[in-house]
């Protein structure tokens, strides 16, 4: 599952066959996956240099990982004993829910949930 939150200029996405449509968020889909979840951060870090509005809030599952970024818009994340919630915005009012630093990569494991910072001066090569 992949879900883009936010807005990219189409003509910084490389363009390709894999994409299911021509909406910035199709094709922005398609990268990613070409490129593999695990360099979801530095594929971010290189569509967010070459678009400076970019907006890129992604957010990635495959059953047993739960990954995702905020890049210009806002991520909320809720730590329960039973689970994590990540959300655009606090949808109740726990006082658990905390923001997440913009620029920063979540990942959620069974081990715990990681926050890493997005470095900016990778961009493009």
């Amino acid at each position: 599952m992949l879900a883009h939150n936010g807005v990219v200029d189409r003509a910084v996405l490389p363009a390709g066959p894999a994409a299911e449509s021509v909406c910035d968020s199709a094709i922005l889909a398609a990268t990613i996956f070409a490129h593999g979840l695990d360099a979801l951060g530095d594929t971010i870090v290189k569509v967010g240099a070459a678009d400076p509005n970019a907006r890129l809030n992604i957010l990635a599952a495959n059953g047993s990982r739960l990954i995702a970024t905020t890049w210009g818009d806002t991520l909320s994340i809720l730590r329960r004993a039973d689970g994590v919630v990540l959300a655009s915005e606090p949808y109740d009012d726990d006082s658990g829910w905390g923001d997440v630093p913009d620029r920063h990569l979540v990942e959620v494991t069974q081990k715990g949930v990681t926050l890493t910072a997005l470095d900016r001066a990778k961009g493009p090569r």
